[in-house]
């Protein structure tokens, strides 16, 4: 994943609602309980874990139990430490106390039981960079230093691989081609970041790659789950037995969720975000731009999908006096440069939005030639009366802004094509006429249009309509 291109944009849930998720994970209210726990018999070793004989009552205190109850308690300590919510006071002692920052899960404010939240979620990714240490002791060379390189095992690497799985759960939450509560399949998460986007058919070594990285995920998955990150369905036991074992029940190859499935929370999407922008990416989301003024709300949704930029508008706009933001709007909608096109655009479909007590900011630049047509199209559209017709020489100019607009939006899509086929069919001589307009992309659409067009010969006429318009302009 790049960070030099926007992300695209999330929709966030209010960071109130995002808190009370964040007190209810797991894992932060077991290290809270465990902080309250802790008193002045409390013994941590060297590293600030429990030590062994702590373990115990630290288990009964969670009410845990089961073969994994010790792992739960000591993670769930290492997480208050790490975040605060208990402070070691004499390390050659080993005593602990109380953190400070324990008083603000009850009594701080939502960004900051996020921001423990946030420490939380470091650890627990941190730990999951780890591989199983199972036989560590045997990995400890004559001087007692561990021998990483027969672990085979590159810190750097582990946590660059489980960054680059998440930027692309990421990705599939925030795109609006995919809905962001549906899980996906742990194979295709996995082959996301093994499988070269040229190849073809997958060879057995990738494959046996992609199967690999799947049993990894698999582990990581588990541990991120107890701190609200993700929600996990685990890869079915039965795909890991030995081929010789006979399975307990019937199995269904054909289902794919035997093998994984996995989506980010409404927490993890926060999570992630933060991660992101601490990183260094672009990774905006809805309602950044509500407070801001209208020249940033048409650029920063112009890169937006339909649905969000309007959810965007939508925001900006409730805060707002309706003429008072159309103004605005008309206002940032002007200029020559190669962004002007889509703001208009951007502009239009805020309007669009806006009911009819903008009017009057509408009827004040109808005589604008950057705006005069957009002004027509909308009193029109809200069935304004005296509304006078545009000149053959406004509509030529809106044609090319609307086209130039769609190009920068969509780059040659389908519904472009169809839009530049209309156009040519309806307008008799419409070539003939429009390199002359006056608008600093009409020979760039001119030129798109003789790509897009299906019919050689009206292909042929914009092609030439762009030579004359670009020799018009002494390019």
């Amino acid at each position: 994943m790049s960070d030099s291109s926007p992300l695209p944009p999330v929709r966030l849930h209010s960071e109130a609602e995002l808190a009370r998720a964040a007190l209810s994970t797991p894992l932060l209210s077991r290290a809270a309980r465990l902080a309250r726990w802790a008193g002045p018999d409390t013994r941590v070793d060297a590293g600030g874990g429990l030590v062994d004989e702590q373990l115990p009552a630290a288990v009964e205190t969670l009410g845990l139990s089961g073969d994994d109850a010790a792992a739960d308690a000591s993670e769930a300590w290492r997480v208050a430490v790490d975040t605060g919510l208990v402070e070691v006071v004499d390390e050659d002692e080993g005593t602990v106390r109380a953190g400070d920052d324990l008083a603000l899960l009850t009594g701080g404010s939502p960004q900051d039981v996020l921001a423990l939240w946030l420490a939380a979620l470091e650890t627990v990714l941190a730990d999951a960079s780890v591989p199983d240490l199972e036989g560590l002791a045997d990995l400890v060379d004559e001087d007692g230093e561990l021998d990483l390189s027969a672990l085979d095992w590159d810190p750097e690497s582990e946590a660059e691989f489980l960054d680059g799985v998440l930027g692309n759960l990421y990705l599939l939450t925030a795109g609006e081609d995919t809905p962001g509560e549906a899980p996906v399949p742990l194979p295709a998460l996995a082959a996301s970041v093994i499988v070269p986007s040229d190849m073809g058919e997958p060879t057995n070594d990738v494959l046996e790659q992609v199967s690999d990285a799947m049993m990894r995920l698999d582990d990581q998955f588990r541990m991120l789950e107890p701190v609200g990150f993700v929600e996990y369905q685990p890869v079915d036991e039965a795909l890991m037995a030995d081929a010789d074992e006979e399975p307990a029940a019937p199995v269904d190859d054909t289902d794919v969720s035997r093998y994984g499935m996995v989506r980010l929370t409404p927490l993890g999407l926060y999570g992630m975000r933060a991660r992101l922008l601490e990183a260094g990416f672009e990774a905006p989301a809805v309602g950044d731009l509500a407070d801001k003024g209208a020249d940033a709300l048409l650029d920063g949704t112009a890169a937006f999908p339909p649905a969000a930029a309007q959810a965007e508008t939508e925001q900006w706009l409730s805060r707002r006096d309706s003429l008072a933001s159309a103004r605005e709007l008309l206002a940032a909608a002007r200029g020559s440069d190669a962004g002007a096109p889509l703001r208009r655009l951007r502009c239009q479909q805020a309007l669009s939005l806006v009911g009819a007590s903008a009017e009057p900011a509408l009827r004040e630049v109808l005589d604008d030639a950057e705006l005069g047509g957009l002004a027509r199209v909308w009193l029109t559209e809200h069935g304004a009366v005296d509304v006078p017709a545009p000149s053959e020489a406004m509509v030529y100019w809106l044609t090319i802004d609307t086209v130039a607009a769609q190009l920068a939006a969509e780059g040659n899509s389908e519904e472009l094509r169809a839009l530049v086929q209309g156009l040519a069919q309806q307008h008799s001589g419409f070539f003939a006429a429009v390199w002359r307009v006056d608008h600093p992309a009409v020979a760039d659409v001119l030129e798109a249009m003789g790509r897009l067009h299906p019919d050689k010969k009206v292909a042929k006429e914009a092609r030439k309509a762009a030579f004359k318009a670009r020799s018009q302009q002494g390019g």
